[in-house]
C-alpha cells in the first residue's frame, strides 16, 4: 500500500502516468486503476480488495444440498444414487445434480466412510504364486 500511495502523492504532483508506470514496474492499465480508485476512495481504495468471487454460479441451491444432507442423516446406509432417486421425487423442476455431485456433498460435510481397498487373494496353486524351484 505505501508504494500505491507514493504513486498517487506523485502523480497528483504532476509527474506522467507513462514515466510512473515504468518507473513502479506495473502497466499503463494498472496505473490508471490504482489512480482512479484513489480518487473515488481514497486511501481506502489502495487497499488489497478481495479476490473472493461475488456468487458461485454452479453452486447447489441451499435448500437441495440441505434436502441431500437431512436425508442422508435420516438413512445413513444410503450413498449418492438412492439420494438422487428420492430428489427426483421431491424436486421435479429442477435439474438433479449428478450423483457425483451428490457425493462430493456428502463427503464436504463428513458423511461418507472411505472403504479400505480390498487385498486380491492369491491364488494357492498358480503358476505365479509358486515359489521359483532353485
Amino acid at each position: 500500500m505505501d508504494e500505491r500511495l507514493q504513486f498517487v502523492a506523485r502523480r497528483l504532483a504532476g509527474e506522467p502516468m507513462a514515466a510512473l508506470c515504468r518507473e513502479f514496474g506495473i502497466s499503463r492499465k494498472t496505473g490508471y486503476k490504482i489512480f482512479e480508485r484513489h480518487q473515488e476512495c481514497g486511501v481506502q481504495g489502495l487497499t488489497d480488495r478481495s479476490r473472493r468471487p461475488y456468487r458461485y454460479a454452479n453452486q447447489l441451491p441451499f435448500q437441495v444440498e440441505n434436502y441431500i444432507l437431512n436425508v442422508k442423516r435420516e438413512h445413513p446406509s444410503w450413498g449418492a444414487r438412492k439420494i438422487r432417486e428420492r430428489l427426483a421425487r421431491r424436486f421435479a423442476g429442477i435439474q438433479l445434480p449428478a450423483k457425483s455431485t451428490i457425493h462430493a456433498v456428502l463427503d464436504r460435510y463428513g458423511l461418507v466412510e472411505r472403504r479400505g481397498r480390498c487385498a486380491a487373494s492369491r491364488s494357492e496353486n498358480s503358476f505365479i504364486s509358486r515359489p521359483a524351484s532353485q
